[in-house]
């Protein structure tokens, strides 16, 4: 039987949303070389010369919400770095999760069967294309908003890794926080291993829920390295499992696919 809590925890889990407020200003920080370096061999590994304008997977998700399994067909389309949508028929469920642009600023909304949603702007601050690696924002280092900074080898996931911490909105320490993005990528062909990132509660941007997002099994579609397999954690337990079936570049999506009405 699914528990009572699982509609606003299914709002939390899948909306990773610009708050009324705004924080203080960061001191000036500068990304370091090697951190530039590595973004720009990741992102150029991942498209291999392609422009990249939009994408579509097409596959099976399981969803896992405490002791319930919702398993079925499932849609994931980005268009640019600042619109996605997912679109779930799972057995016993059906949700779309909706990251849009309104003149330019964010805005984050779901649909299910009572209808549709807005949801907390705080939580628009990493990627919306959090599940498509070729579409990230973060890549964007000439972005003078953008602070990349190389942490060093680590162990990520059992694997090697190279460690990149990125924020945007760097003038603001407060936006600064909330767009903080921990990069794990593989030392030998540059390809993003996971992400890591904080999400919000819908009414408190300071609560911090750690989401971790890992790639594997990647395929070249067209000239595009595309993770086939996705899988997305909250704090540290696996919550949505994503195989990928096909995936089409550049099919020339428009932004009503991305409307929250």
């Amino acid at each position: 039987m699914r528990p009572t809590w699982i509609v606003p925890l299914i709002t939390l889990l899948l909306t990773t949303g610009i708050p009324a407020q705004t924080g203080t200003p960061s001191q000036t920080v500068t990304s370091d070389p090697q951190a530039i370096t590595l973004a720009a061999q990741s992102f150029a590994a991942l498209t291999q010369g392609t422009t990249v304008a939009d994408v579509t997977l097409s596959g099976t998700a399981t969803w896992i919400v405490g002791d319930d399994n919702f398993s079925g067909p499932a849609t994931l389309k980005a268009l640019g770095a600042g619109q996605s949508r997912i679109d779930l028929n799972l057995s016993g469920l059906q949700r779309s999760e909706i990251r849009t642009l309104n003149n330019g600023i964010p805005a984050i909304g779901w649909i299910d069967a009572s209808g549709t949603h807005k949801g907390a702007e705080h939580n628009c601050y990493t990627e919306a294309a959090w599940f498509f690696p070729a579409l990230w924002s973060l890549w964007n280092t000439s972005n003078p908003a953008l602070t990349a900074t190389f942490l060093g080898s680590t162990t990520y996931n059992s694997v090697s890794a190279q460690h990149l911490l990125m924020h945007e909105y760097a003038s603001d320490q407060f936006l600064n926080a909330l767009s903080a993005t921990d990069v794990y990528v593989a030392p030998t062909n540059f390809l993003p291993s996971g992400i890591t990132f904080k999400a919000h509660p819908d009414t408190d941007a300071l609560r911090d829920v750690p989401v971790e997002i890992r790639f594997a099994n990647y395929q070249n579609v067209n000239g595009v390295m595309v993770p086939f397999r996705i899988q997305k954690l909250l704090n540290g337990s696996p919550m949505l499992d994503i195989t990928v079936q096909s995936a089409t570049i550049n099919s020339g999506l428009s932004a009503l696919d991305f409307t929250i009405q």
